[in-house]
């Protein structure tokens, strides 16, 4: 009997796009699609409607979205028609030959992709600037990063704040694939290269690297990889990403 299709399948969504912007946020060799809204249910492999049909409509449209974003970013690879299942730990399992990382917030979802011949995890993660409040800084900082945002300017704070918890997240799914590490928000830091430029939180736009520093177990099993990812803000989200190759 075919998979029950979740409300969200009559939602009219756009098709997403490749997208320039988040390609530079990685090396080259990195592919990637993005789309502004739901996505729309009906598009999905049976095997991917499988995974939320169950789901309330707005979950649904959300995991649409990943899952045809992360399609057009296979199809840039030359790979199509690849249903992307969940694992049992829920994160997407890729084609054997790539990996991937989606990351899907209020109105907006990228995926980006690469060759694993090439990259050993690939880490993408975008959030709502706005919704990182000054209550989750404590839960998402290391103390020296808080006292380091604290002493920002008033103005700045929430988009280095925003940018932080992004960055970080982005670290944990580029790494996940080679270390399989449950990671907490206090295992690793984030320097950004210029932190008080371009993040007053009265303006949009701005780009730039950070730097990930890593607890001594993570950067030991990491040894030879450059920790260095980039971000960009854009439409009031900040989104990351870091590559991390294969064979070291």
């Amino acid at each position: 009997m075919p998979a029950r299709r979740p409300a969200a399948a009559r939602v009219t969504a756009a098709a997403p796009a490749d997208s320039p912007a988040l390609r530079a946020l990685f090396p080259a060799g990195v592919v990637a699609a993005e789309l502004h809204g739901p996505g729309d249910v009906s598009l999905l492999h049976p095997d991917e409607i499988a995974c939320v049909v169950h789901a309330v409509s707005a979950r649904a449209g959300e995991f649409a979205a990943g899952r045809l974003c992360a399609r057009r970013a296979l199809a840039q690879l030359g790979i199509v028609d690849f249903p992307l299942r969940m694992a049992a730990d829920r994160s997407a399992v890729w084609p054997p030959t790539v990996v991937g990382s989606i990351s899907h917030t209020a109105g907006y979802c990228g995926a980006v992709a690469g060759e694993r011949a090439k990259f050993g995890g690939l880490g993408l993660d975008t959030e709502v600037v706005a919704a990182v409040g000054a209550q989750l800084w404590p839960r998402l900082c290391a103390p020296l990063e808080l006292t380091r945002l604290h002493a920002l300017p008033a103005a700045h704070r929430p988009r280095a704040a925003a940018l932080m918890f992004s960055a970080k997240e982005a670290f944990y799914k580029a790494q996940y694939p080679l270390l399989g590490a449950r990671l907490e928000f206090d295992d690793v830091m984030i320097e950004a290269a210029c932190p008080d430029a371009g993040l007053d939180s009265r303006a949009d736009g701005g780009s730039g690297e950070f730097t990930v520093i890593a607890g001594e177990a993570v950067a030991l099993r990491l040894s030879g990889q450059r920790l260095r990812g980039r971000y960009r803000f854009h439409d009031g989200f900040v989104s990351a990403g870091i590559a991390l190759l294969s064979g070291r």
